[in-house]
């Protein structure tokens, strides 16, 4: 048994070989940094959401589920079909609000300038 009040330093065998203090956490986990534009990070986000999940864990399954033979049938269809089983398909109409149609948001912005201002509704009473 080995008592360092009384040794000094540990032996080798007793000493932690990472100087990471949560080696034993990172055991078997890799890191993974992706870059993405908003409104993909904003779908995935939700949908993470809507499922109940950490946006890690769907992110996880949704890899599982396109890189997982066992999940799967021509490339393509292969993959939808393995995002389908592993429960994670977005169903029509069902994902985050779209971006306006710019000519849309150009329309509004020009109505929003016509009428009567808010101060002359508030002198009369309105």
């Amino acid at each position: 048994m080995y008592n360092s009040a009384l040794s000094g330093a540990p032996p080798a065998e007793f000493r932690l070989e990472s100087a990471c203090p949560h080696a034993c956490y990172h055991a078997g986990m890799a890191q993974m940094t992706w870059r993405s534009d908003d409104e993909l990070l904003e779908r995935v986000r939700h949908e993470a959401q809507r499922q109940g999940r950490s946006m890690n864990e769907y992110v996880t399954a949704v890899l599982d589920a396109a890189t997982n033979p066992d999940l799967a049938g021509n490339d393509a269809a292969r993959l939808r079909e393995r995002i389908e089983r592993a429960g994670l398909s977005i169903p029509p109409g069902q994902g985050p609000p779209r971006h306006p149609d710019p000519s849309e948001v150009t329309r509004a912005r020009a109505a929003a300038g016509t009428g009567r201002t808010l101060s002359d509704l508030v002198s009369e009473g309105r």
